[in-house]
Order: C-alpha cells, then sequence, then structure tokens
C-alpha cells in the first residue's frame, strides 16, 4: 500500500507517515486528513514513498484525500521548504498558516458559485416541453418555464426575481438538456479614462523593467513621494499581462487596499482581480485564493500574507513601500514577504519591483553594491506638482499649547481660509498616553505589559495598546486618593478636541485604528476627503504611506522628536522614512505644499536632510554609523528570543542555550539581556543575539543550534528563533 508523508500543523520539525489504499504520485500537493492521537487533523501530502523509518504494523491509514482542488504546485513546495529552512520553523506550519482558513479544517472546500448574472435560455429539447407537463403545484417551475418561452433569455437575477429557489431549478433543468447556461456578455467599458503620459525618467524606468521580463532581476524603483511610481508599476503590468500572465502586489496595510484597487479597476477593467489581506471573511479569502490558484485572477493584491499565492502564471511581483516594516511578520513565522518576494522570483526567473521614496539600507546598500538594479525617479510626476517646503518650528522659541504652536495654529487658518485641506500627524492614538497624579506621580500602568495604559477619554476607558487590556477610567487616585488626576501628552482625540476648540466652523476628520474599525469605513473616509469633504485630517502613520490626496496643502507633524534618541538602531531610518512619507502627501497636484515640523531640535542632520529631501546624504550618514557599529547591512543577525512566567526562568533557558551552542569564528554570540519592554500580554521577555558577516555561516551555525535547543526542557517556557529581527 502507498505511503503518504504529510506535513501538519504542530510544532515539531518532521513529516508523518501514513498509509493510503488510493493515493498516486499526482497527489502531492494535496490535502490528506488523517488520524494525529486521538484527533483528525488536516495536513498536506509533500511526497510519496514506499519504503519508511516507522514499523508498519504502526502506521495509521489516513481518512482521505481532500481532490476537489488543484494540488499545490511543485514551485510553491519549493518556497515552503526555503521558508522553513531559513526561518527554522516547522514545514508544516508553515504551510498549514499560508493556506486560507477554510482550507485548514477536515472538511472538502465547497465554495458556493460567484453571483454572476448568467444568463440562461432554453435548449431545442426544452423548447419542445409542455407547460402541461409540469404539474399545477409546482407554480415556480411553470412560471419560470413560461419566462423562459416568452424571453430569448433569463438572467440568474431575473429568475431569483419569480423566487429563490429558480436558479437551483435552472440548474437541474441544464441537467436534464432543457436549458443551456450561455457565457456572460463582456461588459462594455463605457468610460475611457486618460493615460498620462510618462515623465522622462519614468520612460527611462518602464522601458528599463519591461525589456526583458522573462528573466529575473531585482529593481529598486527609488521615486520622490508623488513620482508617479504606481504609473511605472501599472505600465509594467501592462506588459506582463500582454504575455496573458499573473501580477503579484504586495502592500504593507490593508489600507492601501481600495486606493490601489480602484487605480488598477480603472485602468484594467476587464482584467479579473482580486485581493488577498486579512479585513476579508474567510469565504472572501478562499474565494479569491483559488481563482488566483486556477489563473483566472490576473491580478493579485495583498498583504504579507499573499506572498504564498499559488500562481501558474506568475510573470511579475511588485512590493510597494518596500521598506515597511509591516512586511515583516511579528509573531509565529517570523517571515519577511519581501526577502520571500526576491526568492520567490529568482526561483519563477521573473522580475520583481521594490518600491519606495525611502528605501530599507538593506535595499539601498544592495543597490550600491550592484546587487540590485537601481531605477531612478527624482522629480514629482504631475506637471508644476514641486515637492513641498519643510520648515522646522523651534519649540524652545515657540511654545506649544494642548500640543499646538502658534505658527502651525497660523497656518492651519491660512489654509483654511485659501480652502484646501490640511494634515495634522501625531502617531499616537487615543485621548493621552499617560494618566497622571500631579500629588503623588502615580501613574496608571498595565498589570501585562511593561507599558502605561492610555487614555480613551470618549470611551471613559484606559486602554494599552500592546495587549488590548481595558479598564475604567478611575475617579481619583488609587494611591493617594487625589481627585486631580489629569492626562498628561496627546494623542490623535485630544488634538482633534483642541482643533475644534480653534477652528470650530471647520470640518475636521480624525483617522486612526479606531477610527475605521467598521467595514467599508476607510472606503467612506476616502470618499470623503476626495469629495472635499474634510478640511483638516487629524491621524496616525495609517495616513502616511501611498495616498493621493490633490488638494492636501499644508502637513502639520507632532512629537516627531521621542524617535530621535532611541536605544534602537533602526528608529532615524525609520523616522526620516516616516516623515518623508507624511511630508510627501502635501502638494502632489496643483496645489503647493507646506510642511511644518515642531521639534526641539531643528538643527538635527535628520531635519535638515528632509529638509532638502536629501535621502542620499541620511543614507549615507547611517550607512558610515553602521559600518562601524557592525549592524546591518554589514552583518547578518538572528534573536533568540523566550518568554515565561518569571524573568529568571527566560535568563537561565538563554544561558543554557548559549552553553550548548559551538559557533564557529565568523559567528558572534552575545549574552542574554531582558526584552526593552520586559514584559508583553502577562509573559517576561528576553532575548540573544547572534550575528555574522556571513549568512551562510550564520544559517549553518542555526541549523545546527536550533536542533541542539529542541534538546532542552521548555515546558514553562517559550521560544522562537527570528531571523533578520527589525525590532529588538
Amino acid at each position: 500500500m502507498p505511503i503518504i508523508r504529510v506535513a501538519l500543523n504542530v510544532p515539531v520539525d518532521t513529516v508523518f507517515d501514513y498509509l493510503s489504499d488510493d493515493a498516486t504520485q499526482h497527489d502531492v500537493g494535496l490535502r490528506a486528513c488523517v488520524p494525529f492521537g486521538k484527533k483528525r487533523i488536516t495536513g498536506v501530502i509533500i511526497a510519496m514513498s514506499t519504503e519508511t523509518l516507522v514499523p508498519i504494523e504502526k502506521l495509521k491509514s489516513a481518512y482521505g484525500i481532500f481532490r476537489e482542488i488543484e494540488p499545490l504546485p511543485a514551485a510553491l513546495m519549493d518556497l515552503f521548504h526555503f521558508c522553513s529552512q531559513y526561518y527554522h520553523h516547522p514545514l508544516g506550519m508553515v504551510i498549514m498558516n499560508s493556506l486560507p482558513v477554510k482550507l485548514r479544517n477536515n472538511k472538502s472546500a465547497k465554495l458556493k458559485e460567484a453571483s454572476n448574472n448568467h444568463p440562461f435560455s432554453l435548449t431545442d429539447m426544452g423548447k419542445q416541453i409542455d407547460l402541461s407537463s409540469i404539474p399545477a403545484r409546482s407554480r415556480i417551475a411553470r412560471r419560470l418555464l413560461t419566462e423562459l418561452h416568452q424571453t430569448a433569455t433569463l438572467t440568474s437575477h431575473q429568475a431569483k426575481q419569480i423566487s429563490p429557489r429558480a436558479t437551483k431549478l435552472l440548474q437541474e433543468w441544464i441537467h436534464l438538456g432543457w436549458v443551456a447556461a450561455l457565457p456572460i456578455p463582456a461588459v462594455a467599458v463605457t468610460k475611457t479614462i486618460e493615460i498620462p503620459t510618462l515623465t522622462p525618467e519614468q520612460e527611462i524606468a518602464v522601458n528599463a523593467i519591461t525589456t526583458d521580463t522573462r528573466q529575473f532581476n531585482t529593481w529598486l524603483l527609488h521615486g520622490v513621494t508623488g513620482s508617479g511610481k504606481t504609473e511605472v508599476y501599472l505600465r509594467v503590468i501592462q506588459s506582463v499581462l500582454a504575455q496573458g500572465r499573473q501580477a503579484l502586489i504586495l502592500i504593507p496595510e490593508i489600507s492601501l487596499t481600495p486606493q490601489l484597487e480602484a487605480v488598477f479597476r480603472a485602468r484594467f477593467p476587464t482584467v479579473p482581480l482580486v485581493n488577498l489581506h486579512s479585513g476579508l471573511n474567510d469565504t472572501e479569502r478562499l474565494s479569491g485564493w483559488l481563482q488566483a490558484q486556477q489563473g483566472k485572477a490576473k491580478i493579485i493584491l495583498g498583504t504579507r500574507l499573499a506572498v504564498f499565492t499559488p500562481l501558474p502564471n506568475l510573470g511579475l511581483i511588485i512590493v510597494d513601500e518596500e521598506q515597511d516594516s509591516s512586511f515583516k511578520q511579528q509573531d509565529g513565522l517570523r517571515y519577511s514577504a519581501r526577502d520571500l518576494a526576491i526568492f520567490r522570483a529568482r526561483q519563477m526567473n521573473i522580475p520583481v519591483v521594490l518600491g519606495s521614496a525611502t528605501p530599507s539600507l538593506e535595499s539601498y546598500y544592495n543597490a550600491l553594491t550592484g546587487r540590485y538594479r537601481h531605477v531612478r525617479l527624482r522629480s514629482r510626476a504631475v506637471q508644476n506638482a514641486a515637492l513641498p517646503l519643510i520648515q522646522c518650528i523651534d519649540t524652545r522659541v515657540n511654545k506649544i499649547q494642548e500640543g499646538l504652536s502658534e505658527p502651525l495654529i497660523k497656518a492651519l487658518d491660512q489654509c483654511l481660509k485659501e480652502q484646501h485641506q490640511s494634515l495634522v500627524f501625531i502617531n499616537r492614538r487615543g485621548y493621552a498616553p499617560v494618566l497622571l497624579c500631579k500629588s503623588c506621580g502615580w501613574t496608571a500602568i498595565c498589570q501585562r505589559c511593561s507599558s502605561r495604559l492610555v487614555v480613551h477619554l470618549r470611551d471613559k476607558q484606559l486602554c494599552c495598546h500592546h495587549c488590548g487590556h481595558q479598564e475604567h477610567f478611575p475617579r481619583a487616585c488609587p494611591q493617594c486618593g487625589n481627585q486631580d488626576i489629569a492626562p498628561f501628552g496627546q494623542g490623535t482625540q485630544r488634538v482633534e478636541e483642541t482643533l475644534a476648540m480653534h477652528f470650530p466652523t471647520a470640518r475636521i476628520l480624525r483617522i486612526d485604528r479606531d477610527s475605521i474599525r467598521r467595514k467599508n469605513a476607510w472606503q467612506d473616509i476616502l470618499q470623503a476627503i476626495h469629495a472635499q469633504q474634510v478640511d483638516i485630517l487629524v491621524g496616525t502613520q495609517l495616513l502616511a504611506k501611498g495616498h493621493d490626496f490633490p488638494n492636501l496643502s499644508l502637513v502639520g507633524i507632532l512629537h516627531a522628536d521621542t524617535s530621535l534618541y532611541s536605544t534602537d538602531f533602526r528608529a532615524s531610518e525609520r523616522l526620516f522614512a516616516q516623515l518623508m512619507q507624511v511630508a510627501g502627501r502635501a502638494g502632489r497636484a496643483n496645489v503647493a505644499g507646506h510642511v511644518l515640523i515642531q521639534t526641539e531640535f531643528p538643527d538635527h542632520p535628520l531635519y535638515q536632510a528632509l529638509q532638502r529631501h536629501d535621502y542620499d546624504a541620511l543614507a549615507q550618514t547611517l550607512l558610515t554609523e553602521r559600518k562601524m557599529a557592525e549592524f546591518p547591512p554589514y552583518v547578518y543577525q538572528a534573536l533568540l528570543r523566550a518568554e515565561a512566567h518569571d524573568i529568571k526562568t527566560v535568563l537561565d533557558f538563554l544561558s543554557q542555550a548559549a552553553h550548548l551552542a559551538n559557533p564557529p569564528e565568523s559567528v558572534e554570540i552575545f549574552d542574554p539581556v531582558p526584552a526593552q519592554m520586559l514584559r508583553l500580554k502577562g509573559l517576561e521577555r528576553a532575548h540573544l543575539l547572534v550575528q555574522s558577516a556571513s549568512r551562510k555561516q550564520l544559517q549553518e551555525f542555526l541549523a545546527q543550534w536550533s536542533m541542539q535547543i529542541n534538546t532542552l526542557p521548555t515546558h514553562r517556557i517559550r521560544w522562537i528563533l527570528d531571523v533578520d529581527p527589525l525590532e529588538f
């Protein structure tokens, strides 16, 4: 009897053998339901064999193999194997967590037919059916047949108006040969959109990338905000679609989906497009995944998990805002979707385009050293649209009241008079980050995390933005009983309140995770902004990336200084990218852009580079610092992260792991240290850093070391290897 090797969603780095009487070599890549302990679980068949290391009498039989959808292709299985080996994560967990939820349970994937408005008509046999041959009690059938006799065609929507059961009857009549389903007529595209003329820089970029789309190249498309990177994407996608191939576009945030989807649908109205992101329900996600797998969907737009989508005719991968940390998964399998996209492109021998106004230093370094091909867009695409004027407001001279300085208030007032939109950016949601007792110095602290609770005044709640814990607002200080406890600092809600006091007639809209929770809220907000129904936007980083607001002329930035002297060596790079992105929302069309940054350090090199729009100057400075300090991109890193209820347990475990290690000279191991946020979600955390100038030697060491760590007792501890960590 054939033996199937099945990868299961269990935290063990092995595959499991089962007997299957009807399995063939063609079943590799299909799902199988198998016994595991006392449970039934579903895994994916990764190989067939006639031999096993388990005594044959101990082998259990699989319950069945699901054959209702095509098997996962060999190239995708290779991607899973690479991902498992590079990130040192069990293969079964890699595969199963990449699949839509409806493919992980023990059921076959049944998907309702898409509600397309199919036309139906009577066949020659159907035309001979007499109404009297249908019983009088079958009123729906009689009405349906009458309607089909009277009209040449009947659509499924028209049939449903007769009765919801009518479509089921039509399916039965198709089997009987009475009715034929006609193909859906192509939608006549009446609205023609004006395709912009490429700027000389865009033309160079498009020609360079499309010269040979049938071979692997990593392109870094480095363009200032508003330089028309999306137009370059569209032209490259057009050339790939002309070859009958698919394009995968990865974006960092769900919030970018509606705007990009609208752009793609307008340019390619007859091309099937699907979205894949966590905002979809399970049925929607499965539907999009299957359309991509069957090759029906030609454009696939998705967040990081979409990198694992099976695509039979993949011809291009685009990673938009490639520098964004959202592409790196921060729990479970800690993969980088950007890096896997590059691996997948090389594997498929197709181009991958990394787009950004502020590339990650790793990508920029790879472009400087010739590993990536580099194309630049140095000016804005819209005629007469200049880069915004960026100025610093020195808050040592201009005092701040309720978060806003006098020059910023005057600029907002002037913007309102000119009937232009403005944006106030503060990357803190809630009302205030701290609740403080001025009498004894008590602050509200989360019991489960090493963080303060954020004041959400409208809900009269204190919330932890790390674990989600909520408490009621206290009437008095729990430590000294003083009733004079007050919110300290600003969040989006407090800034919104302050702006409403200064500008009572202005239409103010706050955009943060709290305001876009409702389904379709984000689409409604974007519509309101584009319809000029908003005067002042108050928002977090949700507004920073990729959005195009033609009438936005002023951007005010609050509390940027907090990242300047962070212990995280990536803080400067992230702050510059974020501020450049936010500043880039202003002056994208014919409205002149102006950016005001409130800061105590107006002479800081980062702000100076920002004012000159000089990414290269700051990048060169940061690369020099990193080379001296031996930080990425000059070394490759991995973190052994561990957490438990007690920090001593964690540090003891990490010390034992370090003791087991026998690294070569090229690999350096540092001492275990507590995490910067020691306590998170009730667990105390620490980590141990490993780094090497050679990625190959680091990987060889990690492969051996992770097997040794698996031998340690871990019943009270959770640990994971984080390769290429972004957060410490």
